[in-house]
């Protein structure tokens, strides 16, 4: 069995390094052909078997796809009269899908040695079996590495190809108990996913960190059976041996691609990729939005130029959700303790959409006070009323509410306390407006309560600051809360008064009152009003007939009692009055036969 293994080893190093000679002889074109080959297997096996462990479903998928792909690539082996090899090369790589074949064919003799490992619990001769399977494997994945050395392929699919077939013939040195080999494969196919996470995006390095993870126990087991306690210092040492100049190299490539093709969003520290393209031009235009403003002449303009970028934001955040929905439905299960990039992501929109509207709607606000003190003052005879004020601002104040429930920011103190001050501010002025409203419908009472909140919203938010970047744009509300208190203190005491009086004008309300009374003098007996009637022919004394007023019922008794008495008995007295009564009238009766039944 050992030199079987050396063989082996030695077979797979010469290949290796033949595929190395042949790969610096073919520099040829850039790169075009990016193939994410770990993701690939690992979505083809969560949905095809290998979530429950069938490895016998999963060899049979592999074995229908190879079929499929070489029916669609017109790339057959062999035809009617017989069957004819023919393995893929860098002459007909003309399509990326040429380079599944030999992953297909890696992945069912994979598939096949592991389904021979859970058979070979109860039959051990399959042992053998399955080491010629894995060894078949190996023999694919080191061409498809050859194959990926292409110019014609980039420097992820390079890493990749080259981290699978590291990872494949470290699990075939395993199970041959080649200790020390199946070491440095493994761990340089960990290191390789471990750069490559760290040239990735957010989304994608989900799989290869749980490769990584995966691959831990088999290496602290190999370390244990080498026996050396600095062995796995040793083989950690060993990354990327003779060649790290080259990976980072290829890394750099890998960045400098992802960098191009993905437009990553900073906010609040944290950097998520945007891959959707309603999306990216939304960023782009909300990037442009000041210099819009900047050129609005009128309010008008402003208010045009946020209900543009409002439709922009609105139909990113709809392609956000659908294609979040539908990742929600695939199979592979992704689990991990922040929040998705995704979903920061979305948090982000809809935090722009908030914010946006309320810069709108400040706007709109600001139209609507140099309107209500024209139309106050007599100015302008275009009506414009308080209750304008208070949707506005409604709308302003609902709008902090969603913002301080955000996903993601539950916890940022920072950010929520600033909102907590702003909500404030803007339920003072929609207070100051829904006291005007009141005010308007003679309400004096509610007009007074609301006043007096208005000026403790104000009393707890003057005089504060904002001290968060996002919402500083917002300083010049905070600082017309000296105005609105002056405005408070003037309608507080107008609606005090008028709430003490009860009228407005207090000589048309007098010139309206009725000295005479309509009630009967019975009625008002306490009260006195001189009134001339009582001394005339009709006196209003008493109302005949009079007013009929309910009186309550006769009251029911019902005897309890007699339920719980008990009764002598009268057995005895009944006995002897009907002795008594059957004496000589009854012995004449019989004797004659009188009383008898006819």
């Amino acid at each position: 069995m050992t030199e079987t293994t050396s063989n082996d080893s030695e077979t797979i190093t010469t290949t290796q390094q033949q595929s190395g000679a042949k790969n610096d002889s073919n520099k040829g074109p850039e790169s075009i052909y990016t193939v994410p080959l770990l993701k690939l297997i690992k979505e083809a096996q969560q949905q095809h078997g290998l979530r429950h462990g069938d490895y016998q479903r999963y060899r049979t998928y592999c074995s229908s796809r190879l079929h499929r792909l070489r029916k669609v690539l017109h790339f057959p082996q062999g035809d009617r009269k017989g069957f004819k090899k023919r393995e893929v090369t860098l002459d007909n790589l003309k399509d990326e899908k040429f380079i599944y074949l030999p992953l297909i064919q890696a992945e069912r003799a994979w598939a096949y040695a592991m389904q021979l490992k859970q058979e070979s619990n109860t039959e051990p001769r399959k042992k053998f079996h399955l080491i010629a399977r894995l060894r078949k494997a190996v023999s694919h994945t080191i061409h498809l590495e050859y194959i990926c050395q292409s110019p014609l392929c980039d420097a992820r699919t390079k890493l990749e190809a080259q981290a699978y077939s590291a990872w494949m013939q470290g699990t075939l040195f395993f199970e041959l108990q080649e200790w020390k080999q199946a070491s440095e494969k493994l761990v340089l196919s960990q290191t390789i996913y471990e750069k490559l996470a760290s040239a990735l995006n957010e989304d994608e390095q989900i799989l290869y960190k749980q490769r990584v993870e995966e691959l831990n126990p088999n290496l602290r087991y190999c370390a244990y059976n080498i026996g050396d306690s600095s062995a796995q210092q040793d083989l950690l040492n060993m990354r990327s041996k003779g060649g790290k100049s080259e990976l980072d190299a290829l890394i750099a490539q890998t960045r400098e691609k992802q960098a191009a093709s993905l437009l990553e969003v900073t906010w609040r520290g944290r950097t998520v990729p945007v891959r959707l393209e309603k999306i990216r031009v939304f960023l782009l235009a909300y990037q442009g939005l000041d210099a819009s403003l900047g050129k609005a002449n009128d309010c008008d303009a402003k208010l045009s130029a946020y209900e543009t970028i409002l439709l922009d934001c609105k139909e990113a955040i709809q392609s956000l959700k659908e294609d979040l929905a539908a990742v929600a439905k695939t199979k592979v299960d992704v689990q991990t303790s922040q929040l998705g990039s995704q979903q920061y992501l979305l948090s982000y929109l809809t935090f722009l959409r908030a914010t946006l509207t309320i810069d709108r709607n400040l706007v709109m606000v600001e139209v609507f006070q140099k309107n209500f003190a024209a139309y106050q003052s007599g100015e302008s005879k275009k009506v414009a009323k308080p209750q304008e004020g208070v949707k506005l601002y409604e709308a302003i104040v609902q709008l902090s509410g969603e913002l301080q429930q955000l996903q993601g920011m539950e916890n940022d103190k920072k950010f929520q306390n600033d909102l907590e001050l702003l909500t404030k501010v803007f339920k003072a002025f929609r207070c100051y407006y829904m006291a005007l409203t009141c005010q308007g419908n003679r309400q004096w009472a509610e007009a007074l309560a609301l006043y007096q909140r208005a000026e403790t919203y104000i009393n707890q938010s003057e005089g504060k600051k904002l001290g968060d970047s996002e919402f500083t744009k917002y300083s010049r509300v905070g600082q017309d809360l000296a105005h609105l208190r002056s405005l408070v203190n003037s309608g507080k005491c107008a609606a005090h008064a008028q709430n003490i009086l009860g009228v407005e004008d207090i000589n048309a309300a007098m010139s309206g009152l009725s000295v005479r009374s309509k009630k009967s003098l019975c009625l008002r007996l306490d009260e006195f009003v001189e009134d001339v009637s009582l001394t005339s022919a009709t006196p209003n004394v008493i109302k005949l007939p009079p007013t009929m007023a309910p009186v309550p019922c006769k009251p029911l008794f019902f005897d309890l009692a007699l339920n719980h008495i008990s009764f002598p008995s009268l057995a005895e007295n009944m006995e002897n009055k009907k002795s008594t009564g059957a004496g000589i009238t009854g012995f004449v009766k019989g004797l004659w036969g009188w009383g008898g039944k006819k």
